[in-house]
């Protein structure tokens, strides 16, 4: 998609700081990190959310969730614990909207909760 900011970086068009690629997705270093490690995993294929994957992304979404431990693991947080997440819609504070996962670690992360 030719307005997308992730479609832009998986083409090269805009640079990141990766941290991991395969022929499926490509994981980089948030610009605006929400904790010391903050990594976007994304598919290089382009889906809007996970509200959006059809029958023929479950593959690739297991897959990003792989990539996820992997990436946990080199970068040595999967013992001290670590969040994967992604948000969909606005409401959920979806920004970018390309699936994307988030992966935080390298603080003591607070819960999850509901914002009134």
């Amino acid at each position: 998609m030719s307005d997308c900011i992730f479609c832009k970086i998986v083409a090269g068009d805009l640079p990141s700081k990766k941290v991991y690629e395969d022929d499926q997705i490509l994981a980089f270093h948030d610009i605006q990190p929400a904790s010391p490690i903050h990594v976007l995993i994304i598919p290089k294929k382009h889906i809007v959310s996970l509200a959006d994957a059809g029958d023929e992304d479950w593959a690739l979404i297991g897959h990003i969730q792989g990539a996820a431990a992997q990436i946990a693991r080199e970068l040595e947080v999967e013992q001290s614990g670590y969040r994967v997440i992604t948000n969909i819609g606005a409401n959920a504070g979806q920004i970018v909207h390309h699936l994307h996962y988030h992966l935080m670690a390298g603080a003591r992360l607070s819960p999850l909760g509901v914002h009134n």
